[in-house]
């Protein structure tokens, strides 16, 4: 499962949205954990309608809070366990304070980002710098390591410079050969500010990224503790259309870079988290090994389009299953039932 590394200064919020997120206990400050953060899912809700399905299950990923050292400041270092635990995850969701709190001082979400971001162009300064000697002195014997060394010096250019490999004019295929560096500044990131509850509407987010988001941490925590019948109640108390978790999950998930497709039956139904450009046989995987060893074939039909026609044996009827081989490459919201043999 991928994972998403959650990371934002001790007064920020982390913590919190952590355990929003993820329903487990708040972790401390200093703490690191790990939970299953699980993305609601419009379509497992409809297709559990149709099938009369006795359970529904929904698509999720790994969330590890991955706390900084006691006393950490950004520009102070950040310390090898930290950035060894980031350099782990997937992707990178930070947290930063948007809003003003007794004792933090006023709020500085561009430039605690900043900050954050300089220390990881550091260790990826310092990594590239190891190799790129490395592999110089191995080049003497091996022509084939031209490509990676020109990548490199492109790498270390950027960072010296202070830009993020992500932000860097670097080509695909670059930044490919710096697979074996583990960089931290090519992990792809959102960012999540934590405003008070009065600046939803206006807050800031566009010099963030498009998909930046704007929650209140603390309201959004308190209405994911409570019970699922009280929370239309407390949006309501609170001047809030709707929680923000539901999109965040969703674009932390399309931020790990996965989409999901679908199994439906009267046991359950279920969202199944598959890789961008995945074939069948690697989808049948990802519910067992057995359905890849011994895959035969895929059923398939998009999910709005089964929801339509009411029933799967309806639109088998119909002819509205498609019959797909290995070679498919299966689309965000198919229905899939597989057929193997092993």
């Amino acid at each position: 499962m991928e994972n998403l590394g959650l990371v934002g200064l001790s007064d920020a919020g982390a913590n919190r949205l952590f355990r929003a997120l993820t329903g487990l206990p708040e972790p401390g400050l200093f703490d690191t954990a790990v939970g299953i953060a699980h993305v609601p899912d419009e379509r497992v809700d409809r297709l559990g309608e149709m099938s009369r399905s006795k359970k529904l299950v929904y698509p999720g990923f790994e969330l590890v809070h991955i706390a900084l050292p006691p006393g950490a400041k950004p520009g102070e270092g950040l310390g090898a366990r930290f950035l060894g635990s980031l350099r782990d995850c997937d992707a990178i969701l930070f947290v930063l304070r948007a809003h003003e709190t007794p004792g933090s001082g006023p709020a500085d979400p561009e430039g605690d980002l900043a900050a954050i971001q300089l220390e990881l162009v550091l260790a990826d300064h310092k990594t590239v710098e190891g190799r790129l000697d490395r592999q110089r002195r191995a080049a003497r014997g091996d022509k084939s390591l031209a490509d990676e060394i020109t990548a490199l010096e492109r790498a270390l250019s950027a960072l010296e410079g202070g830009t993020p490999i992500c932000d860097s004019d670097l080509t695909p295929a670059e930044r490919e050969l710096l697979g074996p560096c583990f960089l931290l500044t090519v992990k792809p990131a959102l960012v999540v500010l934590n405003v008070a509850d009065d600046q939803l509407d206006g807050a800031p987010t566009a010099s963030f990224g498009d998909d930046a988001l704007a929650a209140c941490v603390d309201v959004e925590a308190e209405i994911a503790a409570s019970a699922p019948g009280e929370r239309a109640e407390l949006l309501e108390a609170f001047g809030i259309g709707e929680s923000v978790l539901p999109r965040l999950a969703r674009a932390a998930l399309h931020l790990l870079g996965r989409h999901t497709f679908l199994t439906t039956g009267e046991d359950e139904s279920r969202a199944w988290t598959f890789r961008s450009g995945a074939r069948a046989p690697e989808c049948a995987g990802v519910i067992h090994s057995d359905l890849q060893r011994g895959f035969i074939r895929a059923e398939v039909v998009n999910w709005s389009e089964l929801l339509e026609i009411g029933s799967w044996s309806r639109a088998k009827e119909l002819g509205k299953i498609r019959v797909e081989g290995k070679d498919y490459e299966v689309a965000d919201g198919d229905v899939l039932e597989i057929r193997f043999n092993v």
